[in-house]
């Protein structure tokens, strides 16, 4: 069989490959700035410079954030009501580190134990964090009671409690002038000048005090919405003294420092002698104390009017004996 003979074809067109023409391109690109690199020093010196603060930037970076525990927070534990020892316990885990800055005398709780913590509980710290504790004293503080005679009460009564005393007791006595300070006692004995006679802190100083008796009689603050010391602090400021004080059912020993007055008897803005006795009721229910807040607000109110009115009835019949 005769072999078919082959005709001359045309070369086949070879078609461009697309993907390999812009690697090529790119390709191509890249070398000539490797060899423009290459081939410069200064320009070369310039990207090894950047590298190498990239580089660093990205060591030093980690570094940090190993050393810092960037990110990583602990939960400060409630220390309060705890010993030193067992705080540190509660603290290994965020590695916490604790300082005693401060400690008081408080009676009702347990000497040694944690009263007050910064940062507060539940705040998220990082680790190392230092965590500044007050705690009860085992014994009370003593200290010398300062010399007031003579001074008005309310610079008297500043003084005292600006020492960590409190007083017990005003004790009225007829005088030129009122609510001068005569005389002060501690456990019956005159405190004076000079004496430097030490008590705890805490401690209670009986003030003997000036009245004169054409002085009107003192208006009863609201003491209502404060805490026994505060309470006690305002009374004492415009010559009052506190009487019986009752505190509601179910509050703790270590509650009461936060339980606030709802009652007080007599009421607000009426009047007593000087050195009554001022009846507070304490609470730690923020409700009925704004309930109470706002009757005793209201009785107050018609009380004032009651007695305005009275004063205006009573000059009106002045002026009529007069005519």
């Amino acid at each position: 069989m005769p072999t078919p003979q082959r005709r001359n074809m045309p070369p086949r067109p070879v078609r461009p490959n697309p993907e390999r023409g812009p690697r090529k391109n790119n390709d191509s690109i890249l070398t000539r700035i490797y060899d423009t690199i290459r081939g410069n020093v200064l320009l070369r010196n310039i990207v090894m410079a950047v590298c190498l603060g990239i580089i660093l930037y990205f060591i030093v970076n980690l570094c940090l954030n190993i050393y810092t525990r960037h990110g990583q927070k602990f939960i400060v534990p409630a220390m309060i009501g705890h010993t030193i020892d067992e705080a540190r316990a509660m603290s290994t885990e965020g590695e916490l580190k604790l300082e005693v800055i401060d400690s008081l005398y408080m009676p009702k709780q347990e000497p040694g134990v944690i009263l007050d913590q910064s940062p507060k509980p539940g705040m998220g710290v990082k680790s190392g964090r230092r965590v500044f504790l007050t705690i009860n004293a085992s014994r009370p503080r003593m200290d010398v009671i300062p010399y007031v005679t003579g001074y008005s009460l309310r610079q008297a009564k500043n003084m005292l409690e600006t020492r960590g005393f409190e007083i017990e007791k005003l004790v009225y006595r007829s005088d030129m002038a009122t609510n001068n300070v005569l005389d002060e006692l501690f456990e019956g004995k005159s405190i004076t000048e000079g004496s430097r006679t030490e008590a705890e802190l805490g401690s209670g100083i009986t003030l003997v005090v000036g009245v004169n008796q054409s002085s009107p009689l003192p208006r009863i603050p609201k003491v209502i919405g404060l805490t026994l010391r505060e309470a006690k602090s305002r009374l004492w400021e415009v010559g009052l003294n506190v009487g019986r004080v009752r505190y509601d059912s179910g509050i703790a020993d270590a509650d009461m420092d936060d339980a606030r007055v709802y009652r007080q008897e007599p009421n607000q803005q009426s009047r007593t002698d000087y050195g009554g006795k001022i009846s507070l009721w304490l609470t730690l229910d923020t409700q009925k104390i704004a309930t109470s807040s706002k009757e005793s607000d209201a009785a107050a109110r018609k009380y004032v009017e009651e007695e305005e009115e009275m004063e205006a009835d009573s000059l009106m019949e002045e002026g009529v004996d007069e005519l």
